[in-house]
């Protein structure tokens, strides 16, 4: 099932992996040692500070798209990953699979929603008893119906 990586995804894998290492940490302190042990030679001069603000401004400005592009790409893997456990448990909500294509008014309609089911659990002796959407549904209108006998 492997596909071709475009040639960004393999320089965003690449840069990524590189840039959480130890080596990637102590090569930027190393700069600004540098840096700073450079800076009486120049006097502090405005060139000097110019140098590493533009510098890091570039370098900050670069990482932004090469980190977005790997947490992108690791957001759609675990939202497969959550939406293959969901499908696969038989009391699990399938409604919940593409939760993440809900706008925000709706997705926090489904917080509360399940905030309530939290308190819900509190109550509840069984550790292993069912607490998806669908079958809280069902648990609280069989619930009602008993109260209003």
């Amino acid at each position: 099932m492997e596909q071709k990586k475009n040639n960004f995804e393999k320089l965003a894998d690449k840069i990524t992996q590189w840039a959480g290492s130890s080596f990637a940490f102590g090569f930027a302190a190393g700069i600004i040692i540098i840096w700073l042990i450079c800076g009486p030679v120049f006097n502090y001069s405005d060139t000097w500070q110019l140098v590493i603000n533009t510098s890091t401004t570039i370098i900050t400005f670069l990482m932004v798209f090469v980190i977005q592009k790997s947490q992108n790409k690791d957001s759609k893997a675990i939202q497969l990953k959550l939406n293959e456990l969901i499908a696969a448990s038989k009391d699990a909500s399938n409604r919940l699979v593409d939760v993440e294509d809900l706008d925000e008014s709706e997705i926090d309609t489904l917080h509360t929603f399940y905030e309530k089911i939290s308190e819900e659990c509190e109550n509840d002796d069984d550790i292993h008893t069912s607490h998806s959407i669908d079958r809280a549904e069902e648990n609280m209108k069989k619930k009602s119906a008993e109260r209003k006998r």
